[in-house]
């Protein structure tokens, strides 16, 4: 199971930290990506932090301003949300993933305003 936490109201500028807390599998051997969904828009990809070595991905609309990284003895990954934008706002996902198998937690809500 995935937690997704951290979210709230900011003002455009301004910076967030989500958290996601895993429990119920191996946390150290999964992938766990960000992903967001907007009112009215398809859920899409943020982030990326690999179980192995660490590596990081974002999308585009995001790079320079998020960064995500994971604790893998407590079990967490982080996303580190600066220089927030209107645009940003959406629900949040955490998703864990490896070799196909997938574990999604509830959303936490991101609202930006401008």
């Amino acid at each position: 199971q995935l937690q997704a936490s951290g979210g709230g109201l900011v003002q455009a500028g301004g910076s967030l930290r989500l958290s996601c807390a895993a429990s119920g599998f191996t946390f150290g051997d999964y992938a766990i990506g960000w992903f967001r969904q907007a009112p009215g828009k398809e859920r899409e990809g943020v982030s990326c932090i690999k179980s192995r070595d660490g590596s990081t991905y974002y999308a585009d609309s995001v790079k320079g301003r998020f960064a995500t990284s994971r604790d893998n003895a407590r079990k967490r990954v982080y996303l580190q949300m600066n220089s927030l934008k209107p645009e940003d706002t959406a629900v949040y996902y955490c998703n864990a993933e490896r070799s196909g198998i997938y574990y999604w937690g509830q959303g936490t809500k991101v609202t930006v305003s401008s």
